[in-house]
This record gives structure tokens, sequence and C-alpha cells, in this order.
């Protein structure tokens, strides 16, 4: 089965019933777990489930996704949301809903600042003069022309401490944290 969710969505958009399978493999069960924890009613819920993968198959060809997770989650709130307005709903099942969204945004919340305080804590192990040019260079984007000229050095020497920070922080980063973490690759490569 593959892991890779573009791969999937490529083949679902040329037609791939093994692909289609496998997604709904992957993540029915999580998204009916999810709805059901807004809803607490299963017959809705495996509807909901139901139309969201319908749609999907349906809408193959015509659809730009570009994140398979989260537009199969944004699906299922927008089945969720119309099925508040098409029945009534306690203010209960209302509630709950915005308590399992604010639940995903906290966790979104959370990843960014973990994420956040590795980088800090990566940056932090650099020499001083290293981390100095590392933070102008990628956090306050200055120019290697700009960083040279603030701290009256040549272009080549901060190049060359941007490229030893790089190093550096790469070898501190566990395999797991570069594969968790695509930004700081993003920002260990500009």
């Amino acid at each position: 089965m593959p892991e890779n969710d573009q791969e999937l969505l490529l083949r679902l958009q040329n037609d791939d019933e093994v692909a289609y399978k496998w997604i709904y493999s992957k993540y029915a069960e999580k998204l009916f777990l999810y709805a059901m924890n807004i809803l607490k009613h299963q017959e809705i819920c495996e509807d909901i489930i139901q139309n969201v993968f319908i749609q999907l198959w349906e809408k193959r060809k015509e659809n730009n996704i570009t994140h398979l997770k989260p537009y199969l989650y944004q699906s299922v709130k927008f089945q969720v949301f119309k099925s508040f307005r098409n029945q009534h709903f306690k203010q209960e099942d209302l509630t709950r809903l915005n308590l399992v969204d604010a639940s995903l945004n906290a966790s979104r919340q959370i990843e960014f600042d973990e994420l956040e305080s590795l980088i800090n804590s990566l940056v932090d192990k650099l020499t001083p003069k290293c981390r100095e040019i590392f933070i102008m260079s990628r956090f306050e984007e200055k120019s290697n022309k700009q960083i040279a000229e603030e701290l009256g050095m040549s272009i080549q020497t901060v190049k060359n401490q941007v490229s030893k920070a790089i190093k550096k922080l790469r070898e501190q980063m566990t395999q797991e944290q570069i594969v968790i973490y695509p930004i700081i690759i993003f920002m260990l490569t500009l």
C-alpha cells in the first residue's frame, strides 16, 4: 500500500480503483471517528463517510486536491454542517462540533510550537558567530551582502558560516525530525 498521499491522488485522478480503495482503507475509520466525536449518531456518521468517499470518486478528475488528509477532514466537516442544517440537532451537538474544531486547531498550534521550539534549540547550539549569521540570513531574511556589510566581513565568510550552520543543524536532527518537520528542511536548503 503506497504511503504517499500525493501518489494516491495521482493514481486516483487516473481512475485507479485500487488507489481509491487504499485511500478508503487508510482514512475511512479515522474520518468516521472524527464524525462520531461530533454527532454521536452512528448511522448519520456512516452516511457522511459514504458521501465523502462517493464525492471523492465522482469528482476525482475535477478536484485539484493538494493535500488529501486535510481535504477529507474538511469534507467530513462540511457534511456534518450540512446534517446540522438539514436536521434538528441539540445545542449539545453544536457545542461538541465547536470543541472538536477547537481541539484540531489547538493540535496544529501545538505542532507549530514544538517545531519552533525545536528550531530554536538547534540554532542555540551553534557557535555565537555562526548563530548570529544564520539568524540574520534565515530569520531576518537578510542577503549575504547585507550581513557581510553589517558585520564587516567578506560575503564568502558569510556563505561559509551559513553552510556550516546548515550542516551542523542537519547533523543534530534525528531522521524522525527530518520527516516530521519538512519546514526545517526547506529552511535549511534556502
